[in-house]
Formats: structure tokens, sequence, C-alpha cells
């Protein structure tokens, strides 16, 4: 049986980052987050995805402030949420987290976004390389959304 390796937040990174076109990184919120914003046209363009590494002051249900924990967080379509999780959770009161029987705190399994699940995001904590692959495919979708509201926001600007 062959173990299989961990994903390094740097690679995330790197992929958000510099495969994707127009993406810019940008420390926002305690995190990294990803702005689909080519020619930085917007302030901050339309964000799709972050990496988090340490608790936030309303952001602690995944208890990232363990050694070499991190979470990756992607905005994908409200199809890929449903085909994922079904419907969405309500939204949380203020400092809460969705309801549902996720364990927020387990590393290498796909969840809701444990505050923003019910806008259609999901989070992994430390995926492994097969899973992550299995990702690949929601970072695209999250992407596409991106793009596809960065180019609604910018008609409306003309």
């Amino acid at each position: 049986m062959s173990q299989n390796k961990w994903i390094e937040r740097k690679t995330a990174h790197n992929y958000l980052a510099n495969t994707l076109g127009g993406v810019i990184p940008k420390d926002a919120w305690g995190e990294i987050s990803y702005f689909y914003n080519p020619g930085m046209v917007f302030n901050r363009g339309a964000y799709f995805a972050t990496i988090k590494e340490k608790n936030g002051d309303n952001d602690k249900a995944s208890n990232l402030d363990r050694p070499g924990v991190w979470r990756l967080n992607l905005g994908v379509s409200k199809g890929a949420y449903l085909e994922i999780f079904g419907p969405p959770p309500p939204r949380p009161g203020k400092g809460g987290v969705i309801e549902g029987n996720w364990d927020f705190t387990e590393k290498n399994t796909l969840t809701p976004h444990p505050i923003y699940g019910w806008m259609s995001w999901i989070s992994i904590l430390n995926p492994t390389e097969e899973m992550w692959a299995k990702c690949l495919p929601l970072i695209d979708d999250a992407h596409s959304r991106a793009r596809s509201n960065f180019e609604k926001r910018l008609r409306a600007k003309k």
C-alpha cells in the first residue's frame, strides 16, 4: 500500500497564483486571498480562493493554529456546491459556524466552508496529492466563476 504525500501550502499557492490566468494574490484578512483581476482593473477584482494558516477572530472552527495546518477555501459555483453537498445550509449567526455534521478540523476532507458554506464556499485542510487532483476541477470552477463575475463588473463599469 503506497502512502499518499501531502500537498504543501506553497504548492497550492504557486498553482493558484501562477497557473491560472489573471490571478492576483493579496494578503488580506489574515490570509492570502486570490482575485481574478487581469490588468489590475479593480482594487481587488473577483475573489475566488484563499489559503488560511491561522485562526481568525470569527473563524476558529478548523483549529488552524495547529502546527503545519492550512486550509484551502474556494468560492465554487452553486452547481458544483450542490453536486457535492446538496443545498447550502443557512447563514450562521455572527461568530457561528454553519449547521451540519462536518468535522472542520479533519485534514484531507472536503467540507463546506465553516462560515461561508451558505455562499457556496468549500474548504479542505492539508490535502494529499490524490485529493489535490480531485480539487483541481473545483479550483477551475471557482476561477471560472470569478472570471464571469469580473466580466459582469467590467461591463457594468462601462
